[in-house]
């Protein structure tokens, strides 16, 4: 477990996974973002053309920074071109446990002996994939925040299967990120943060669906009370209403306990369609 990490894989290119990769970037690291949509990739190329630009005028990035990291990045729809040479895969594909079990069956017949998987999920812990292995002590998970490019904390996860070396290794990369990653040593649901945004999350739904007060003025008063950025509606918006309803089922098959599913008004904007930034309306509308 001496091996550098020069080379990075970011499976999935959609929000999270196309902005981890650009991180990677950035941070002088040659970097494959990897996705079986041609749309999504072109999506995901054409936001990297116009971000780095960006920061260069604003003064936040030198020319000559902007343009090795854009060297430094490839866009493929080829999972074996894009991770043979890995040394780190990060996986940021869809929220479904069946489809990151496959994709790491696959990872681990693909990538080299050294190369180190960790998923980006933000709440299935990586015990539910290392079986998939026959890597185990190479498994973790490394958990971005939305939007990746802008947030510092990063959760690493050790399951009861994940090295020391391995923990380490992903911490380190974090930081090469400029990230300011937090180790959690056993596997929780959940993890940090989103145990405690979900207690949020849980209260302002219950107040939207009980019609104690509207999604507006409950965001409105977690901004100006509590000095959040963004309210909990506002945030579900960016962050996906899919999301949120996928991983309340997730949950909710796993436990049985009602309590667990998707909020009412979260099933409602998810059959609708209507999830969110990407979808031009949610809670909001941004047509």
């Amino acid at each position: 477990m001496t091996v550098e990490i020069k080379r990075v894989a970011v499976v999935g290119a959609g929000n999270m996974g196309h902005q981890i990769s650009i991180c990677c970037a950035l941070a002088g690291l040659e970097t494959s973002c990897i996705d079986v949509s041609p749309e999504q990739l072109q999506k995901a190329e054409s936001f990297m053309k116009k971000y780095l630009p960006e920061r260069v005028a604003k003064g936040k990035l030198s020319e000559e920074s902007a343009r090795q990291a854009e060297a430094r990045l490839r866009f493929l729809d080829s999972l074996e071109e894009g991770v043979r040479e890995a040394d780190f895969v990060i996986e940021a594909v869809t929220e479904k446990l069946d489809l990151k079990k496959e994709l790491f069956r696959r990872l681990d017949q693909l990538c080299p002996p050294h190369t180190i998987l960790a998923t980006n999920s933000s709440f299935f812990v990586s015990s539910l994939l290392a079986p998939e292995t026959g890597r185990p002590a190479l498994v973790c998970n490394m958990h971005f925040f939305n939007p990746a490019l802008v947030m510092k904390c990063v959760e690493v996860v050790k399951g009861p299967h994940t090295a020391e070396e391995t923990a380490k290794a992903a911490m380190d990369l974090a930081l090469k990120m400029g990230k300011k990653p937090v180790l959690l040593h056993k596997e929780i649901y959940g993890f940090l943060v989103n145990r405690i945004l979900r207690r949020i999350m849980d209260e302002a739904l219950f107040l939207l669906d009980t019609g104690v007060a509207s999604a507006e003025d409950i965001d409105s008063a977690v901004v100006n009370a509590l000095g959040h950025p963004m309210g909990p509606f506002t945030l579900m918006d960016l962050t996906g209403i899919d999301l949120s309803y996928h991983i309340a089922m997730e949950r909710y098959r796993e436990t049985g306990d009602p309590a667990d599913k998707p909020s009412p008004a979260v099933v409602e904007k998810y059959v609708r369609g209507e999830w969110g930034r990407k979808k031009g309306r949610g809670f909001y509308n941004y047509g």
